[in-house]
């Protein structure tokens, strides 16, 4: 397996036409999403990036088309998390990349109050070679209760690939959710997400969020909740939590989004009924087209289960 560069790295990056108006530092941020903000803007400062061959502030507000060259320093290896012994559901590993069938409950980054045992822990222990690479190579996140599949880079260069291919929309993800009420068709809820104004801790529809759009189609109707697949074309927040909340039907043992509902004859759900299901992407080396698919955990199936014979009498 290759080990991160040794040198300083240089990278292009072409300025997306949707990008024009944005600051240099906030385009950096969201087309390399692996990097953290302050990272990239010691780069700007340093003068390790330029806009079409020119040095700019971190302000400087582009118009699409502008050529971006980074030429930055290395990661330096992480030494603040240590690897764990956790166990890992691995579906698919090679050189460049690692499947991971995460579990709920699982909390992907270390931070406050999660300072260990988590899948960044799991991944260094498994995988040593990670400490070279900026947030050990994970590109997407879940959410700590939310199941399923997420993909992390084995190398700098396929974290590079996949974060740009997160950004143009070309990694493909469908979610199973469990959300209350019926929903008879599907919908597409197109509604910008951002920062709730009074509940800070969670997000919200609000206007002038970050555009957000879900694809809602019911699977199957058991009358008082449906089982959904939800395929995302944006990445935001909790999107597909906020989004089932806003149009009336919050997912199934979401408390932070719907509310606690115990029916008789069905297992209480102590998390939110949401797992991702699907991943699919264009390998970051060879370019194959990958497909994977992980069945959801049992507390899922159990409430599915209950439900479908609740509907059917």
């Amino acid at each position: 397996m290759r080990e991160p560069a040794a040198e300083a790295s240089a990278d292009d990056v072409v300025v997306p036409p949707e990008m024009a108006g944005l600051r240099l530092d906030l385009a950096l941020a969201r087309l390399l999403p692996q990097h953290s903000r302050n990272r990239i803007q010691g780069w700007i400062a340093a003068g390790d990036v330029t806009v079409d061959g020119a040095v700019r502030a971190p302000r400087h507000r582009l118009a699409g088309g502008e050529r971006l060259r980074i030429a930055a320093p290395p990661v330096e290896p992480d030494t603040t998390h240590a690897g764990e012994a956790i166990a890992l559901a691995i579906v698919y590993e090679d050189d460049a990349i690692i499947v991971v069938d995460k579990p709920a409950g699982l909390v992907v980054h270390p931070g406050a109050g999660n300072r260990g045992g988590t899948l960044q822990n799991a991944l260094l222990h498994h995988a040593p070679s990670l400490a070279g690479i900026a947030r050990a190579g994970i590109v997407h996140r879940l959410d700590k209760d939310t199941s399923g599949l997420l993909v992390v880079a084995r190398t700098p260069e396929s974290q590079t690939a996949l974060a740009r291919a997160l950004a143009a929309r070309d990694v493909h993800r469908d979610y199973l959710a469990i959300a209350w009420g019926d929903i008879e068709r599907a919908v597409t809820v197109d509604a910008p997400i951002g920062r709730h104004p009074v509940a800070r801790t969670t997000m919200a529809v609000v206007e002038g969020g970050r555009a957000a759009r879900t694809h809602v189609a019911p699977r199957e109707r058991y009358a008082i909740a449906t089982l959904v697949k939800c395929t995302l074309e944006t990445g935001r927040t909790h999107q597909i939590r906020v989004h089932l909340a806003a149009i009336r039907h919050p997912i199934v043992g979401d408390a932070a989004y719907g509310r606690a509902r115990d029916v008789p004859g069905l297992p209480a759900m102590r998390r939110q009924a949401l797992h991702a299901w699907r991943l699919a992407l264009d390998h970051p080396v060879t370019g194959a087209q990958m497909r994977w698919q992980a069945e959801p955990p049992d507390d899922f199936m159990a409430l599915q289960r209950a439900l479908q014979e609740r509907a059917n009498g």
